[in-house]
């Protein structure tokens, strides 16, 4: 029985360059092609395609070294010209991946442990593997919890921005904001890591009003070049029992007068139902606009869906990704959009990362949009020349311009 589970990820890092000049709809095919080359090198793999120049690869071993046996396998074959029409193409690929011991590791650690890898990868280029049982010093609880606590009085963190795309409208309605913790030894600690721990040592208070203060900074910024969007954070289930922590944000959004939206999860709500929707009230009567995050993933209640002031509910990604090789997933996709509207509330499809996917929930009705195929989440400069760069093509084509980038931007990112 194999003790070992592997996930690996393969971009297609001349993406864009391949796509100009073999067209629009050869090149969207280029997964395609690498998959079936990844299929004859890995019979025994699970090939995903989760965007237009990404694939997923999950398998098995007996060790560590069968990881770094396949990677190697793949780079050799990957590296042979592609026959694309005719003529021979080069495709530059970069892998990463992250190994750990089956029933040691859940799924999201290990993805989230594979796109951390990719992110290195991008800047290192050369495939990085990361071996989950060798432990990293984010597992050192005790001084993370130390630096964690320096990191966030001493304003360490950074914010990086996802925008959400108005189906209908084809334009940019908001963003989402998401901290993160470049560490000046252990590199990018993964939000996994210590927002959980934030909870466990209350600070997760401090660092939610830090990024509220930061966001509503950036937001003046944004505003000055034209763009009046509302920016929603994520919200811990702890906070919303947090009668301080409530009127801090109130009166920090109330005295600059800012946009902004809170996320919340239902299971954070049905800790303490009463106190949580009171205060979930007191924050959309000043204006903050509530969002229901991650709705299907966890537990979710139609007696408590009907009470929260909430005007937009996000679905899981977790549906999204399978929208267009499952059966059921649609299904429970385009009841909620029912539901939601029923509700009064627009819906925001998480995980959106293919064309297919895009389609399928506009035909739904969907109303808004946030994945790798409108963008990753970007630094605030970036955001502004991404903002500056879709005003411009908009008399374009507005149909297709949030959709791509070239390299360099993402380069920049």
């Amino acid at each position: 029985m194999n003790s070992w589970t592997f996930l690996a990820l393969i971009e297609i890092s001349n993406f864009d360059a391949l796509r100009r000049h073999l067209g629009r709809h050869r090149g969207d095919e280029l997964v395609l092609d690498v998959a079936d080359r990844i299929a004859r090198v890995l019979p025994d793999a699970r090939v995903g395609i989760v965007g237009r120049a990404l694939l997923e690869i999950a398998f098995e071993g007996d060790a560590v070294a069968d990881l770094d046996s396949a990677i190697a396998d793949l780079a050799v074959h990957l590296d042979a010209p592609f026959d694309l029409d005719g003529e021979p193409h080069v495709l530059k690929v970069l892998l990463a991946a992250a190994a750990a011991p089956v029933g040691h590791t859940e799924d999201v650690r290990l993805i989230e442990e594979a796109e951390a890898a990719l992110a290195q990868a991008r800047v290192d280029q050369k495939a990085i593997v990361r071996d989950l049982s060798a432990g990293t010093p984010a597992f050192d609880k005790l001084t993370l919890a130390r630096e964690l606590t320096a990191a966030i009085a001493n304003r360490d963190m950074f914010l990086q921005y996802q925008p959400k795309v108005h189906v209908r409208r084809q334009e940019i309605a908001s963003a989402e904001a998401l901290v993160r913790w470049q560490h000046p030894t252990r590199g990018l600690v993964l939000p996994g890591d210590f927002i959980p721990l934030a909870e466990e040592i209350g600070e997760i208070g401090a660092l939610t009003l830090w990024t509220l203060e930061r966001v509503i900074a950036d937001q003046k910024i944004l505003a000055a070049d034209g763009h009046d969007l509302t920016i929603f954070i994520n919200i811990s289930g702890q906070l919303l029992a947090d009668t301080a922590f409530v009127d801090s944000a109130c009166a920090m959004v109330r005295s600059h007068g800012a946009k902004i939206g809170f996320e919340i999860t239902e299971t954070s709500v049905i800790r303490d139902p009463q106190v949580a929707i009171a205060h979930l009230q007191t924050f959309a009567d000043v204006g903050i606009t509530i969002a229901i995050d991650d709705y299907g993933a966890g537990l979710s209640s139609l007696a408590y869906l009907k009470q929260l002031p909430a005007r937009e509910l996000k679905i899981d990604k977790l549906f999204v990704l399978q929208l267009t090789s499952s059966h059921r997933d649609p299904l429970i996709v385009r009841s909620t959009i029912d539901l939601a509207h029923a509700l009064e509330m627009e819906v925001t499809a998480e995980g959106v990362e293919t064309q297919a996917a895009l389609a399928l929930l506009t035909v739904m009705g969907c109303d808004m949009v946030q994945g790798y195929l409108i963008s990753r989440p970007i630094s605030i400069d970036a955001f502004r020349q991404y903002l500056r760069d879709d005003r411009l093509k908009l008399g374009e084509d507005s149909r297709h311009s949030m959709f791509s980038r070239p390299a360099s931007f993402w380069k920049s990112a």
